[in-house]
């Protein structure tokens, strides 16, 4: 079965397609910095891999490029759309209606509409790679894989917030959880990794995916029981765009005194804060190299966002008890070597101790970046969402 798995996140696309259930890797690829002046896109097979810098408006203009390379005459992998069986979608929020991985309809397409409010940086893109998708891969089964799903297992002490009981009861006004394919992802394979090489306990496992959109996951015996972004994914940590943790009364000041409308503060919040408002850059490469050259704003916002990640690290060990590996995932956690050693840095009490050489090694492959007698394992695994994604949609079209 030929699946096209498709993660359009708030700035990138990335994208697969995936021979199941043998999990073969056909044809693989991503979009980045959507929106900029310049975009990057690559397209990879067995023989053929492409590299461009082009300028990429937007999510459909993106999705349709893709398209065109599958089906190219001369490096496309695939003849007609009709050789697709299925489209698997990432949507980040699935709201209380959605726990589970489901066949897209209209009704489905609807209630993803209903949630943009909640991911507005997300649940559109997400939106648009399904209604573009249904056009180009008409004879495929389209279905969503929901971030929200993996934190389901959050406990009620964790996902309550302490606010009138009705928003929760009436409103579903809760903790969700994102990025929930990626933690889950990267956690069962870091208890395998672990496991394999004589590792007994597994059970205590933060994981830590920092991309444009950042969050940690506190991971017991396998299941999530905390999570650092909430209702929606713009707290916790500090992101490319998004703010992270702020004082509510921030958000009062700026309406009541200083005069911004709701909009204009949500608009502010989600677009124009995070490492962006710090440094006046979103993509941290850009920030580490003005860093590197003496730009006291990006090395500071650096430092912030080094030390938000180290506060849940202590918060998450609290809550489950110990600690028995920490996981660097996604395009910052897994390239930022940079980063890595700020959040490790002064983290003896939790048994924390960087191999300096091994976090400098640029790598694909699952590795172990803690010195041999280091308590505590410090792991970096390449996220796949996309055989994720794969494997549940195989899964629901088998049974």
């Amino acid at each position: 079965m030929k699946i096209v798995i498709i993660n359009s996140g708030s700035s990138s696309i990335k994208y697969q397609l995936i021979d199941m259930p043998v999990n073969e890797v056909i044809c693989s690829g991503m979009i980045d910095r959507i929106g900029l002046e310049s975009s990057n896109l690559s397209y990879v097979t067995d023989s053929v891999k492409i590299e461009e810098s082009l300028p990429i408006a937007n999510h459909k203009i993106g999705l349709k490029k893709i398209a065109q390379l599958l089906m190219d005459e001369k490096i496309g992998v695939i003849k007609s759309t009709k050789e697709i069986q299925a489209v698997g979608h990432r949507v980040v929020h699935g709201g209380s209606a959605f726990s589970n991985t489901v066949i897209i309809n209209e009704e489905i397409k609807a209630k993803i509409k209903q949630l943009i409010e909640l991911a507005p940086l997300h649940n559109p893109a997400n939106l648009e790679g399904i209604i573009v998708a249904e056009e180009i891969f008409a004879d495929a089964r389209q279905i969503a894989v929901f971030d929200t799903a993996f934190h389901q297992t959050i406990p009620v002490v964790a996902h309550k917030y302490a606010v009138p009981n009705f928003l929760l009861t009436e409103n579903k006004v809760r903790v969700y959880g994102f990025h929930g394919t990626s933690h889950k992802y990267v956690s069962e394979n870091a208890i395998q990794f672990l496991k394999a090489n004589g590792v007994e306990d597994t059970s205590k496992i933060i994981t830590i995916h920092l991309g444009n959109g950042c969050s940690m996951t506190a991971i017991k015996d396998g299941k999530s029981i905390d999570h650092t972004l909430g209702f929606g994914p713009m707290n916790g940590l500090i992101m490319g765009t998004r703010c992270g943790d702020v004082d509510q009364s921030v958000i009062f000041y700026l309406v009541k005194t200083l005069g911004y409308t709701v909009d204009e503060v949500n608009t502010m919040l989600q677009k124009q804060s995070g490492m962006l408002g710090l440094t006046g850059y979103s993509d941290l490469r850009d920030i580490e190299s003005n860093a590197e050259k003496g730009n006291a704003d990006c090395q500071l916002a650096l430092a912030m966002n080094a030390y938000r990640i180290k506060k849940f690290i202590g918060s998450y060990t609290a809550v489950l008890n110990g600690l028995d590996a920490i996981v660097f995932t996604a395009g910052i956690g897994e390239n930022s070597s940079y980063i890595r050693k700020l959040v490790c840095t002064d983290m003896d009490y939790f048994g924390l101790e960087l191999d300096q050489a091994k976090n400098e090694i640029r790598s694909k492959e699952m590795r172990e970046i803690n010195t041999p007698s280091s308590k505590t394992k410090i792991l970096v695994i390449p996220t796949n969402e996309e055989i994720e994604i794969a494997n549940q949609v195989y899964n629901l079209l088998l049974n």
